[in-house]
């Protein structure tokens, strides 16, 4: 495989990986599949990510498998219809703009749950947060992970266009494109157009955060220069509601609510800042390009899920995985924890590259990949019973309706009709 991405990266390149390379000017829109920018490797500087190159044949297999062998889901998504998600730095200017407004919008929408299933749930953007927080236990190290978290992204997209005015398709954040330094990249370098840049100084009687605990850490992260409140950006007075549940950064006042047997844990009103504290240090060690070209040579679905979540046995020898990773690339609050991250807007731009390496991954063998599935229905529990293809997933208040874990397994299919560059 890797040797067919090296042939193939000549020619491929230019076209298919267009949406993942940073602009170096004002890119017009690129909606549809056959409407890519035309950037060339030289203009570049001769860099081409390898992660990107996967992804090119990805995309193309997945377009060759679906007309061939899925000729139902084709009538219904092809290149005539499909959307395209693209990194943010292929944004222009209004586009970026569009999509800073419709999350701003998010919140300051009412809520759609009830005060008795959310008590701090102030606007439309918190009922996501919640319904990431209820449904914890039960979307994290499972056999769903994956699936769950593809369906939230593209149900906050949605939200986003339906319900905010956003024209666009949802951004993803490259990780590896910025991981010898996040802060320089346009979705975290604190301009008007990004999604705000690191906290200021904050919590400094604190000196790393750990994973996955701070008393008990087996990866101990070195705290950097922020840790407070954000200072610049679109976000900087951007509201946090709920949590904290599991934070790391041990000067977030906690949650009213915080009895581990009540339905309403961590959703007590707590409004506060919203905090980060970037870190170099997690984004060249976990999600550089050699790191993501590895979890996509996973022979197997269940090498990827471990891989990607920390490993089989989590987090020993020095071991993040990208999806920990990504999280604490921002970390603080409520980046640090992992029920109420969502919290944070960058979030979703993590999330829709978490989704874009599983799908790489199902499109390099899309035969063989699509349908894979591995884990079970509760948090690292090897004990509970499988998950299955036929079960249920709910989005709560946050987004109607429901979809079983098979409805997800496809961007091409189900609710759902995109691709990535």
């Amino acid at each position: 495989m890797r040797a067919a991405g090296l042939f193939t990266a000549a020619w491929l390149a230019p076209a298919a990986l267009a949406g993942a390379i940073p602009a170096l000017e004002e890119p017009s829109s690129a909606h549809s599949f056959d409407k890519r920018q035309d950037i060339s490797i030289n203009a570049l500087g001769g860099k081409i990510l390898q992660t990107d190159v996967y992804a090119g044949i990805a995309g193309l297999n997945q377009q060759i498998y679906q007309a061939t062998q899925k000729p139902d889901q084709w009538k219904k998504c092809n290149p005539l219809n499909i959307s395209v998600r693209r990194e943010w730095s292929t944004f222009s200017t209004s586009e970026k703009n569009n999509y800073i407004s419709a999350v701003k919008c998010m919140s300051k929408l009412p809520p759609k749950t009830p005060k008795s299933d959310c008590p701090g749930c102030r606007n439309r953007y918190d009922d996501f947060v919640a319904t990431h927080i209820k449904q914890t236990f039960s979307i994290h190290n499972t056999g769903n992970f994956l699936a769950w978290h593809r369906w939230f992204t593209w149900a906050y997209e949605q939200t986003l266009r339906n319900e905010c005015g956003y024209k666009g398709q949802h951004p993803y954040y490259n990780w590896p494109r910025w991981a010898d330094d996040p802060l320089k990249s346009p979705v975290l370098d604190g301009s008007a157009t990004s999604m705000s840049g690191n906290g200021v100084s904050g919590c400094t009687n604190q000196t790393f955060y750990g994973i996955p605990t701070n008393d008990s850490p087996t990866i101990k992260v070195p705290h950097g220069a922020g840790g407070g409140c954000i200072a610049s950006g679109p976000f900087k007075d951007w509201p946090v509601n709920l949590g904290p549940v599991f934070t790391d950064l041990t000067c977030t006042p906690a949650n009213p609510i915080t009895d581990f047997t009540s339905p309403n844990l961590g959703l007590g009103y707590n409004p506060r800042c919203l905090k980060r504290d970037i870190s170099q240090y997690v984004s060249s060690t976990w999600t550089n390009d050699d790191q993501v070209v590895k979890l996509l040579n996973s022979a197997d679905i269940k090498t990827f899920w471990y891989d990607m979540q920390g490993g089989q046995n989590a987090f020993s020898n020095n071991f993040m995985g990208v999806h920990t990773a990504g999280h604490f690339t921002v970390g603080a609050d409520p980046g640090s924890d992992f029920f109420t991250s969502p919290g944070d807007p960058y979030f979703f731009f993590h999330h829709a590259q978490i989704d874009r390496t599983w799908w790489t991954w199902q499109n390099l063998n899309p035969s063989d990949r699509t349908n894979a599935i591995y884990g079970t229905i509760v948090i690292a529990d090897p004990t509970a019973p499988a998950s299955k293809l036929t079960d249920t997933m709910t989005l709560g208040y946050a987004y109607p309706g429901n979809i079983t874990v098979g409805d997800a397994m496809t961007t091409m299919g189900g609710p759902f009709c995109y691709t990535y560059l």
